[in-house]
């Protein structure tokens, strides 16, 4: 498929490790309310893609350069989680509609699986995040994050390519439920880690008690065995809790070196990127961004990098090369932070600045590769013709 883009093109890219504006009110992405929203994501079953120069050690160039190499497919309607499969094939949720597609990673042909059943769409909840199992080889399972008329929660769902499609999505075995849900910040992104652990990064729902309220599943990042209990080296052992003091997570990746970072959608101020750590306190709602007076609030984990909120709102990011690399909604742009070791090394640096509209999740393919989802058709967008859409980028 060619490469698409959209007619309004911005001029300039933006640079700033300290700026991007944001969603007023309750919502994350548009600022227009409560059905506003913002998002964040991980690579593909959790684990980081690798490189010469990022397995040696070295710093990454401050400047990066992007190039859309292909569209993989298109017309996709409100797509949120994407995940890959063995061997090169994705698989793409549908928020709005419930169900989960797969899609041919040579040739974009696209199969809808099933719908999971349950799932209640409604501001910013419905089907969202979607992680392979690390032992998808033998147990073919599929696990979702989605909201449903009472909660948000995560099932496994066998995946039986043997049956025709439509029907191959076995019943759902709910893992964990109970995490709050509201119209606005539902979290949703799921990931394995490289420990096998799933990690799941949940919102506070706009009840902003709830991301310091370490007996809520809220306003939190989560870390779990496969079938839903405390993972072993949790902060407490009888806890899902890994990390707490969130506002809305939708981002998760894991660098070279196996750290776990976080991308976060802040207020009216600042959005965030996050190293994690655990039992860390990321404070909101008594902070947002960097603490006061710069060097911050000893009590609570600065962020790496910030964001005005109306440049960034950022969905889901993905490692490669050495950096970072940040889906922005609101902003309507890649955004590349380079690393070395536990912080920025540059300024971030945004590329496709409104060329595709709003974009949603970032996954690493390999390599320099990446596979980059739009999200144009979720209510908030404004969507034009062929949207929504996987591009292929190349990436240094």
């Amino acid at each position: 498929m060619p490469v698409v883009q959209r007619p309004a093109v911005a001029a300039a890219l933006a640079l700033s490790a300290l700026l991007l504006t944001g969603c007023s009110g309750g919502g994350d992405g548009t600022g227009d309310g409560p059905a506003d929203e913002r998002s964040g994501a991980a690579s593909p079953g959790g684990k980081a893609s690798t490189s010469d120069r990022a397995t040696a050690g070295s710093v990454p160039p401050d400047k990066g350069e992007v190039k859309v190499v292909g569209t993989l497919t298109e017309n996709l309607k409100s797509p949120w989680g994407l995940a890959a499969l063995p061997g090169g094939d994705l698989l793409v949720s549908s928020r709005d509609e419930g169900t989960i597609t797969r899609i041919d990673g040579k040739s974009g042909k696209k199969t809808e699986l099933g719908s999971v059943p349950g799932v209640a769409p409604g501001g910013e909840g419905g089907l969202m995040g979607l992680a392979i199992s690390p032992d998808y080889a033998s147990d073919h399972m599929v696990y979702a994050y989605f909201t449903t008329a009472s909660d948000n929660r995560i099932a496994r769902m066998l995946y039986d390519e043997k049956k025709p499609p439509g029907e191959q999505l076995g019943a759902p075995d709910t893992v964990l439920r109970g995490i709050p849900k509201g119209t606005i910040h539902n979290g949703g992104r799921i990931a394995f880690g490289p420990d096998k652990m799933l990690y799941a990064g949940t919102g506070e729902t706009g009840d902003t008690g709830l991301a310091q309220d370490k007996d809520s599943l809220g306003g939190k990042i989560l870390r779990m065995t496969p079938d839903g209990r405390p993972a072993p080296g949790n902060p407490e052992s009888d806890s899902l809790v890994y990390s707490y003091g969130h506002r809305n997570v939708q981002g998760l990746a894991w660098d070279g070196k196996q750290r776990l970072w976080a991308a976060e959608f802040g207020q009216n101020t600042w959005d965030e990127l996050n190293l994690i750590k655990p039992d860390g306190n990321y404070g909101w709602p008594e902070v947002e961004g960097k603490g006061e007076g710069g060097g911050g609030d000893s009590e609570y984990v600065n962020p790496v990098a910030q964001w005005r909120t109306d440049e960034a709102s950022p969905s889901g990011i993905a490692w490669a090369e050495g950096s970072i690399w940040m889906a922005g909604l609101r902003g309507e742009r890649l955004w590349r932070i380079p690393l070395d070791g536990t912080k920025a090394s540059a300024d971030p640096q945004a590329f496709l600045t409104e060329k595709y509209g709003r974009l949603r999740t970032v996954v690493a393919e390999s390599g320099a590769k990446l596979w980059l989802l739009t999200s144009e058709t979720d209510t908030r967008g404004e969507p034009e013709e062929g949207d929504d859409r996987v591009l292929r980028l190349e990436v240094k």
